[in-house]
């Protein structure tokens, strides 16, 4: 490795962004080569044996994937016919309440309406426009952000839904608890204060993607998802070198395009003076945002939840009402610790018998944390826990906390714990990482940022990927034909 080799396109960090810009290119016939700082492969999207129980292993960041075969990219790429099995909870997300009560997000609509009580009608208005054409809904709100609609209908109902849920006029379509606490719990997949516009975004179209085709989870883990990209990449003679941080541009091969699956502070070192004055500074105003810590646990049974269809759901959002989950996100917003925080937990056994072994199963959580964080939240997530599950405690086994200040460790990309790579705000929204036409685009030709950092927004989707891949193939290579991803 080093300036005097030569390829094509050089890709760094190996999320499924890095991924899906890697996979994009190599279809398109072009020598690619793919560097990753940890190990392994995969980013967030990692599954590992954390040493915790034998023969158990543990999603890293992202368990659950709502969006693995609704987004553009994955929906081309075809992961069902690589051999990933995405299973469909017939419960695809709980909101357990004091009390024994809980607010229950079927796969069916008219079912989840009809245990919401009064609410169930309101909760058909909101989301049944939305679920009736979902693709629509999800190219608007994995679009560049750029070009226009490819169904205009859907992005609109999309966006009064949002500015509904995002503003102080939440609460006028409820009237009891669990509809409301059920759609603020989706919106905890996003850090920030409640209500706001990009938390909402990531309620209502989850929400949305709950019933329509509901939330996938791989078998086998987050990490068959990666295999498949990898050995996509593979097959068409990409070469992938493990274990290099990668600070300066002259420890990689030279290229005519270099796509940065990184923070922009990464790609600030990398670039160092040989981005303009102007650009560094932009890129130095870049916010990073609150962040997660995670607890895993292993298990010598289900969690017994109080309310049994609870247990049914391979997510689970604990935070309690609405009210309550706001109170404890503006918490963490002003820098402190909630008392009581929101804690998504998943257990992936429910639909994946496999992921047993010996009798024990994992447990997958995490909350929110402000950014940079040192505490060991593991007593409280588990009190959390048992207050809608009581006896959870004699079903643990072991756990594993990683701090916010840890998250780094094995994804830089997570700035203090911050595992959206930045601020979502909705001025970030726009305008991520800057306001510029092209945000892929560094002012240096051929040199592209494609994480998280970048439109449309986080997730497990490979969509920032895609839409710096597909530029930089045209930019540098005159390809405007977007390489077919089928299998």
């Amino acid at each position: 490795m080093g300036p005097t080799e030569r390829c094509d396109v050089v890709v760094v960090g190996s999320g499924p962004n890095g991924l899906a810009a890697a996979v994009t290119m190599a279809r398109a016939g072009l020598d690619v080569r793919v560097y990753e700082a940890q190990s392994t492969l995969g980013g967030g999207a990692r599954t590992l044996d954390l040493g915790l129980a034998p023969g158990l292993v543990h999603d890293i960041c992202s368990a659950v994937h709502p969006l693995a075969a609704a987004s553009p990219f994955f929906r081309d790429f075809d992961l069902g016919a690589r051999g990933v099995q995405l299973r469909y909870p017939d419960v695809s997300y709980a909101q357990p309440l004091d009390g024994g009560r809980a607010g229950i997000a079927y796969r069916d609509l008219e079912r989840t309406a009809d245990g919401l009580g009064a609410d169930g009608r309101a909760w058909k208005r909101l989301l049944g426009p939305l679920v009736k054409h979902v693709p629509g809904v999800v190219d608007a709100a994995l679009s560049d952000r750029r070009s226009l609609p490819k169904d205009p209908l859907s992005a609109a109902q999309l966006g009064l839904a949002v500015l509904e849920q995002g503003t102080r006029v939440w609460n006028r379509r409820w009237t009891e608890d669990e509809a409301p606490a059920l759609l603020t719990g989706v919106g905890t997949h996003a850090i920030g204060p409640q209500p706001s516009l990009p938390v909402a975004g990531t309620a209502v179209m989850l929400a949305a993607l709950a019933h329509s085709p509901g939330w996938a989870l791989p078998v086998g883990g987050s990490q068959s998802i990666i295999d498949a990209m990898v050995d996509d990449l593979k097959a068409h003679g990409a070469l992938i070198t493990t274990g290099v941080h990668v600070t300066a541009l002259d420890q990689l091969p030279r290229a005519q395009a270099y796509l940065f699956d990184t923070t922009p502070d990464n790609l600030l070192e990398v670039m160092g003076d040989r981005l303009p004055p102007r650009y560094r500074r932009a890129m130095a105003r870049y916010r990073y945002g609150d962040a997660v810590a995670k607890v895993d646990f292993v298990l010598s049974g289900p969690v017994p939840w109080q309310h049994p269809e609870v247990g049914a759901a391979s997510t689970v959002h604990v935070g309690g009402t609405r009210a309550e989950m706001a109170f404890a996100e503006a918490e963490i917003a002003s820098g402190k610790h909630a008392e009581r925080p929101l804690v998504l937990v998943s257990d992936p056994t429910l639909t994946d018998p496999g992921r047993e072994a010996e009798g024990l199963r994992p447990l997958w959580t995490y909350t929110h944390v402000p950014s940079g964080s040192t505490v060991d939240v593991g007593d409280t997530v588990q009190a959390q826990i048992e207050r809608f599950a009581p006896g959870f405690g004699d079903v643990v086994v072991a756990r594993r906390t990683i701090p916010a200040a840890q998250m780094p460790h094995h994804n830089a990309n997570y700035i203090g714990g911050d595992f959206a790579a930045g601020a979502l705000t909705t001025w970030q929204l726009l305008a991520r990482p800057a306001l510029k036409w092209d945000p892929w685009a560094t002012p240096v030709p051929g040199v592209y940022l494609c994480s998280s950092a970048t439109p449309p927004a986080p997730g497990v989707h490979g969509m920032c990927g895609w839409h710096a891949a597909r530029r930089a193939l045209r930019s540098r290579f005159g390809i405007r034909r977007t390489p077919d991803l089928s299998p």
